[in-house]
C-alpha cells in the first residue's frame, strides 16, 4: 500500500512521515515544492519505502498522478505563516486554493481515495468567546486586510472538502491545527516559539508583537501527527471537522518568561505595535483556545499541553546542551 503526503518536507509534514513510516507498513510518497519545507527534514531517514517528488501541488496533471496511485492522502501542502500571507498574498492565495481543487478532484476520481485536509484555527477568526468548537460562528475582518486572507482560504478549502464528502461520497476528514509546535519547526514565517527560542539562545532581546497579553494553545507535533493519523483511520471522522490542539492556553508575556527562564539567557523582552512589525490594518486575536470534546468524542484521546515538554524539545535541538 502507498500513502501521499503533500507538503511532506515541511515542519508538520516531515513528522508525520516519521510516524507513518514508524507505524505502518506502507510506502510513503511526499510531494513537496521546498518553498517552505526543506530536504533536511527527511535526511534522517534511510528506507526505501519513502519517495520524495519534487512539486507543485498545484500541477493538476502531477497531483492526479500521483493520488491515483495512494491508498490515502494527507494534504499538508499550504503556503503558512501570517508572515508569508501578509507579503506573498496572491501566491498564497493560489497555492491553498488550487492545491486542495487539485487534491480533492484527483481522491474523488481515484476510487474516492480516503483523504485528509490540514487547516488551521485561523478559521476562527476574530470569534469570541473560547473555547472554540467546531461548529462555532466565525467572524473575520475586511478583505482589505491581507490578514485575513489565510483563515479564508483556509475557510474555503474545508467547504471544498465538505462538498467533495456530500456531493461525491469522498472520505475526507478535516483537522483545524493549533499552534503546532516541536523540533525542525523554523521562526523565518512568524512562529513564535522557535523565534523565541532563538533569540534568547543568541542573548537578543524577545520580539514579543502587542502587548503580550494575547494567549494561544500550543501543540507538540507528536501528539498532532499521531491524532492526525489516527482521524483518517476513523471512519466514523468521515466528513467531519475537528480541532487538533491542547486546550491549555498561556499568554505571550508568559511564553516569553519561560522561554528565558529554561534557556538560562540573560535576554530581555521587547514589544512591538503590530502596526509597525505589519501594517496600520493588522488585526491579532486576542485568545485561541480549542474546544477537543468533538476530538474526545472520536479517538478517546486529544493533545496533551505540556509547554516545557515542547519548549525544552525545541531547545534541545538548537543547542548541544540537554535543559535539564
Amino acid at each position: 500500500m502507498s500513502i501521499l503526503v503533500t507538503g511532506g518536507a515541511g515542519f508538520i509534514g516531515s513528522h508525520l512521515v516519521d510516524h507513518l513510516l514508524a507505524e505502518t507498513d506502507y510506502r510513503v510518497v511526499v510531494l513537496d515544492d521546498f518553498s517552505t519545507g526543506s530536504a533536511s527534514n527527511l535526511a534522517h531517514l534511510d528506507t526505501d519505502r519513502l519517495e520524495t517528488i519534487d512539486g507543485d501541488v498545484r500541477d493538476e496533471s502531477l497531483v492526479a498522478k500521483l493520488v491515483s496511485g495512494a491508498d490515502a492522502v494527507y494534504h499538508l501542502a499550504a503556503a503558512v505563516g501570517v508572515k508569508t500571507i501578509v507579503e506573498n498574498p496572491l501566491d498564497s492565495m493560489q497555492t491553498n486554493l488550487e492545491g486542495t481543487k487539485n487534491v480533492l478532484e484527483a481522491a474523488a476520481a481515484s476510487d474516492s481515495t480516503p483523504t485528509f485536509v490540514a487547516s488551521s484555527s485561523e478559521v476562527y477568526g476574530k470569534s469570541e468567546p473560547v473555547p472554540f468548537a467546531e461548529g462555532d460562528d466565525r467572524v473575520y475582518g475586511s478583505t482589505t486586510s491581507q490578514r485575513w486572507g489565510y483563515a479564508t482560504a483556509k475557510a474555503a478549502d474545508e467547504f471544498l472538502a465538505l462538498g467533495f464528502h456530500a456531493e461525491r461520497d469522498l472520505p475526507v476528514v478535516i483537522g483545524r491545527y493549533f499552534n503546532i509546535v516541536g523540533p525542525r519547526q523554523t521562526g523565518q514565517y512568524g512562529m513564535v516559539i522557535p523565534t523565541f527560542v532563538e533569540q534568547a539562545l543568541a542573548g537578543d532581546d524577545l520580539t514579543v508583537y502587542g502587548d503580550g497579553t494575547q494567549t494561544r494553545s500550543f501543540t507538540h507535533v507528536e501528539d498532532a501527527v499521531s491524532i492526525t493519523h489516527d482521524l483518517l483511520t476513523t471512519p466514523d471522522g468521515h466528513g467531519e471537522v475537528f480541532n487538533v490542539g491542547a486546550p491549555d492556553p498561556t499568554s505571550i508575556n508568559d511564553l516569553a518568561k519561560r522561554v528565558i527562564e529554561l534557556t538560562g539567557s540573560d535576554s530581555e523582552i521587547t514589544h512591538v505595535p503590530f502596526a509597525e512589525a505589519y501594517d496600520e490594518d493588522f488585526e491579532e486575536p486576542d485568545e485561541r483556545e480549542p474546544d477537543v470534546s468533538k476530538l474526545h468524542d472520536a479517538l478517546g484521546r486529544a493533545p496533551t499541553a505540556d509547554l516545557d515538554w515542547i519548549l525544552r524539545d525545541v531547545i534541545d535541538e538548537r543547542t548541544d546542551e540537554v535543559i535539564a
